[in-house]
């Protein structure tokens, strides 16, 4: 039977369009259908314009070092809507690019929705489209939790349309999406409490880490409620008034229009027509096997819509396996073994390999021994301010390997790009310590622990 692509993707966002390109590149006929704005949730709800509030919130800090250091800073003030107007810029802009490398690699862009009429055949707006081999890449959706009055909050998608600034915000979740959006607002100046089930944030990274930010996050004025739960929240002439229980009472909380509930995420699964074909759905996501294939041969998924590590960087290493095993006949296997990646509070968190507490659960906490450092870095003593750093390696005794690596500081995720690079490749503590520093640096204490 003759098709009329190769490969068709449904989903324009990170892995989809790493699949498409490398599958044009490979001589492939390929249709990609996105009925949004190209670049997926990174691009145009997720860490893009996030790590562009992160840096704005960051200013305050900054103006109050600089005095430190001779400078005099005059009158500051922030302004909401510029800051919108110029993310929505840099996204537009980003938009266009997408489009363009699409263009560029002969990726047949369809603006419209896609479902499965049959396993070969798809909807794609009043189009009926054929594909040999069908990519699903629609990552994730935000997910509420289900009490009465959610109508009234909104999610970390919408915060970037939010025509004026929030001045109190209630954040109902301790996952990073919840955790970085308390520091960002916090930042800008509005005055945020953050409601949390357990009794820290960031659950499943490393429990001294999870410390460490929390307690920093106290310290710049977040309100943080542990042991809660939601109960209600009503609408009032002024705002919201949320209602939640602790261990000992219930009690409400009250912000103004604007309440975000950063619950967590779920695969985007509905509206694909997938009952239409054999494609299976386990824990709400797509299921698929090593190779990305589902149970369908020739349907495969990548990215958030499977929910195994939800990272940009991953589904677009995902698109390009899929692709070069596909197309290129240059087969490969996706790795979710090791894999480093950012929390963009205030301080940054960058962790690669295992937590202490995996390390110790795998192989006997007799075997694992943890190096860490604590200081204030050079930068904060000359204005005189608190601000701590802590590093920390997880070391296999009998065999010296580093298993993981961890910090929370300024540019974390900077230094953990770099010292991931030799966990990936199995470095010992001896490496470590055979590497000459670079001085004066913060990343020099990750080469010189004892």
């Amino acid at each position: 039977m003759a098709y009329d692509f190769d490969l068709f993707v449904i989903g324009g966002g990170s892995g989809g369009i790493a699949a498409a390109r490398r599958a044009a590149e490979y001589g492939a006929k390929v249709g990609l259908a996105e009925a949004g704005r190209l670049g997926g949730t990174c691009v145009n709800r997720g860490c893009v314009p996030k790590k562009l509030m992160v840096y704005a919130s960051h200013f305050p800090d900054q103006f109050e070092a600089a005095a430190g250091y001779g400078w005099t800073v005059g009158d500051r003030q922030f302004d909401w809507p510029t800051l919108i107007k110029a993310l929505d810029t840099e996204v537009t802009r980003l938009n266009g690019i997408y489009g363009t490398m699409l263009d560029k690699s002969s990726v047949q862009l369809f603006p419209h929705y896609a479902r499965f009429v049959d396993e070969h055949t798809l909807e794609v707006g009043d189009q009926k489209i054929t594909a040999e081999k069908i990519l699903i890449a629609v990552g994730g959706k935000p997910v509420k939790p289900d009490v009465p009055g959610i109508e009234y909050t909104i999610t970390s998608d919408d915060i970037f349309h939010l025509p004026q600034q929030p001045k109190r915000v209630v954040i109902l979740g301790g996952g990073y999406i919840g955790s970085e959006f308390a520091c960002i607002l916090n930042g800008l100046g509005t005055e945020v409490v953050q409601v949390i089930r357990g009794d820290k944030i960031l659950r499943g990274f490393d429990e001294e880490l999870r410390t460490e930010i929390q307690t920093a996050m106290a310290q710049q004025g977040i309100t943080l409620m542990t042991h809660c739960e939601l109960i209600a929240i009503h609408k009032t002439e002024t705002g919201v008034d949320i209602t939640i229980a602790t261990p000992e009472k219930q009690e409400h909380i009250l912000a103004d229009a604007v309440s975000l509930a950063a619950t967590g995420r779920r695969p985007n699964v509905q509206g694909l027509g997938l009952d239409n074909t054999g494609v299976e759905i386990h824990h709400g996501a797509i299921a698929v096997d090593e190779h990305h294939r589902t149970a369908v041969p020739h349907i495969f998924a990548v990215g958030d819509v499977t929910d195994r590590v939800n990272l940009t960087p991953v589904a677009i290493k995902e698109g390009r396996i899929f692709a070069d095993t596909e197309f290129g006949n240059k087969p490969g296997l996706m790795s979710h073994a090791i894999v480093p990646t950012a929390v963009f509070t205030t301080p940054e968190m960058g962790t690669v390999g295992m937590t202490e507490e995996q390390a110790k659960a795998k192989y006997g906490e007799e075997t694992i021994k943890i190096y860490r450092s604590r200081f204030r870095p050079m930068y904060y003593s000359v204005p005189g301010m608190e601000a701590r750093t802590l590093m920390k390696l997880v070391v296999h005794q009998p065999t010296d390997k580093v298993l993981g690596a961890h910090m929370v500081g300024d540019y974390a995720a900077e230094i953990i790009q770099g010292v991931a690079i030799a966990v990936q490749m199995g470095a010992t503590k001896a490496d470590f310590d055979a590497t000459i520093a670079i001085h004066p640096s913060s990343a020099e204490e990750f080469v010189t622990m004892r």
